[in-house]
């Protein structure tokens, strides 16, 4: 059994409306649509009763193979906000691709974005992957996001 090419990445949000306005208006993603689950197959899949979720699709590129963003707020539901930590097991970051990686970091400061640190030069081709230059930020729920460009 195989499995294939990534599908979406799902991001579990607090506010629907505040999170699209980030991705598209301060990233540029595309907004895509949004669909509300519920009924019996929802609570499966989600493992609770009475679940209904509000969910939206942005995409960064029309391209085959870059999966979207898939946003996810519980509806009626508190979700438990944690904070974000790059050095606990979880999914660390999501990473999004630039030609301009100065442009987008001086777009997210303009737009008063939490950014770990300015822009930084990764040097990797000694061990096959090339040079880069990246940097994390965070969203408005505080999830851990990154900008990363190959030089």
């Amino acid at each position: 059994m195989m499995i294939g090419q990534i599908y979406h990445v799902g991001l579990t949000i607090s506010d629907m409306d505040r999170s699209i306005a980030f991705y598209r208006d301060v990233l540029g993603l595309t907004f895509k649509g949004e669909l509300l689950m519920d009924g019996p197959k929802t609570e499966a899949i989600f493992q609770r009763k009475n679940c209904r979720a509000r969910v939206a699709y942005l995409n960064g590129s029309e391209k085959i193979g870059m999966p979207p963003v898939e946003l996810i707020q519980f509806v009626d539901v508190d979700i438990e906000k944690q904070p974000a930590d790059l050095f606990t097991t979880s999914v660390s970051e999501l990473c999004f691709y630039t030609e301009d990686i100065e442009a987008v970091y001086q777009n997210l400061q303009s737009h008063q974005v939490d950014c770990l640190s300015s822009p930084q030069i990764f040097d990797f081709t000694a061990d096959g992957f090339g040079r880069s230059k990246a940097f994390y930020f965070r969203d408005p729920d505080g999830i851990i996001l990154e900008v990363m460009q190959p030089l």
